[in-house]
């Protein structure tokens, strides 16, 4: 499987195509890219090799690899002062979504004034930014999930509140988007479990939001015929390639989908994931059956019409049902709580739940009673 996509950027899709990424630098305009990975990934071999594909082709790159799993402003704010004081003219982000989404937000703040906070996805805020002290882009996944090598944002955690924001600028769209399956073939089991479900969140909740989008429809529910298909085979089969490709190009399209909106499953996982420090996906995965047995009185139609494109018969129920036994094939935790979730925090999150930007695209408006009882359902089972 290969092809040139340009939907909603231009992705270079297909096995071994991080041997272009100098090529791709250049095109991009730059000389000296700052290399951004995650710090588990620093001294993996493929960041030898990228290193040594961008050097041999003339590109001074320098790595950066000083990010948490749930990255907090902190890790930016360090690679923005590496970016500078390398002197560097664009990042290429290489790695899960936790590097991506910093790499883009450290090319967006190397040339602003105001703090990065100034820039979260409220009203027009992204309206505040010097379009011009953006620097260019390249994203290249190692995971196939969260599709922040396709989007316009990055996820943040702001280390006094606690709290998960999402940094937003048109321009923060990579230019070029490097989707190579071989990065994942050696993704664990569980990463490739939890990191899939959360390509499988973003189609899904895109495909129950209310609002009005079926281009976004279409690809979501085509993104979740990949998941149902690949994301077996890719857990427990890790080498086979072609269900590493489909995984890769679900999370893609689950990312480009998502612009409609997400739900009540990201609303929870949000605050769950910046007070508990838990893996994003893995979380998501835990909610998914709870926030849909919440919304079924909104989307029971719209489910049935989806089961049906997935070859699933029996409606809602045989969906739900094929979730709840995906997520034991590839070894999902039933509850919150098998994540060491402090129950004593529920109110908190709930709070913060109803807060979250996800909330609002929710077929079933949320507030802090509903937030409480997916909360309290999700941690008992």
């Amino acid at each position: 499987m290969i092809g040139n996509w340009n939907y909603p950027t231009s992705i270079r899709f297909g096995a071994g195509r991080i041997r272009e990424i100098a090529l791709h630098g250049r095109a991009a305009g730059m000389a000296r890219p700052l290399l951004v990975t995650d710090a588990g990934l620093a001294t993996h071999p493929m960041i030898e090799r990228a290193l040594g594909y961008l050097r041999t082709d003339g590109l001074a790159a320098e790595l950066f690899a000083d990010i948490r799993s749930n990255p907090v402003g902190g890790n930016v704010e360090a690679g923005v002062a590496a970016y500078r004081a390398g002197q560097h003219d664009g990042v290429i982000a290489l790695g899960g979504g936790s590097a991506l989404d910093v790499g883009k937000v450290i090319a967006f703040m190397s040339g602003q004034s105001r703090p990065m906070w100034d820039f979260e996805d409220v009203g027009d805020w992204w309206t505040r930014a010097d379009p011009d002290g953006i620097a260019p882009i390249i994203a290249i996944p190692t995971t196939s999930g969260t599709g922040s090598e396709v989007g316009r944002a990055g996820v943040i955690t702001h280390e006094e509140s606690h709290t998960k924001k999402i940094i937003f600028h048109p321009r923060m769209m990579p230019t070029i988007t490097l989707c190579d399956p071989e990065l994942t073939l050696g993704l664990p089991a569980h990463l490739t479990a939890a990191t899939g479900m959360d390509a499988l969140s973003h189609c899904l909740e895109a495909y129950c939001a209310p609002e009005y989008h079926p281009m976004a429809d279409g690809i979501a529910a085509e993104g979740m015929r990949l998941v149902k298909e690949a994301l077996p085979t890719a857990t427990h089969h890790g080498s086979d390639i072609a269900a590493r490709s489909s995984m890769m190009a679900a999370a893609a399209m689950g990312a480009t989908a998502f612009q409609k909106g997400l739900g009540g499953m990201h609303a929870l996982a949000h605050p769950i994931g910046a007070v508990f420090d838990t893996h994003h996906g893995l979380t998501n995965a835990v909610l998914m059956p709870y926030v849909l047995r919440f919304n079924r009185s909104a989307i029971e139609v719209r489910i049935a019409r989806l089961a049906a494109y997935l070859e699933i018969s029996g409606g809602f129920d045989g969906f739900l049902g094929w979730i709840l036994t995906l997520r034991a094939e590839i070894g999902i935790p039933h509850t919150l709580a098998a994540l060491k979730i402090d129950a004593d925090k529920a109110d908190l999150i709930a709070a913060m739940a109803v807060d979250d930007p996800s909330a609002g695209g929710n077929p079933i408006k949320l507030d802090v009673a509903a937030t409480r009882r997916i909360f309290d359902e999700a941690m008992a089972g």
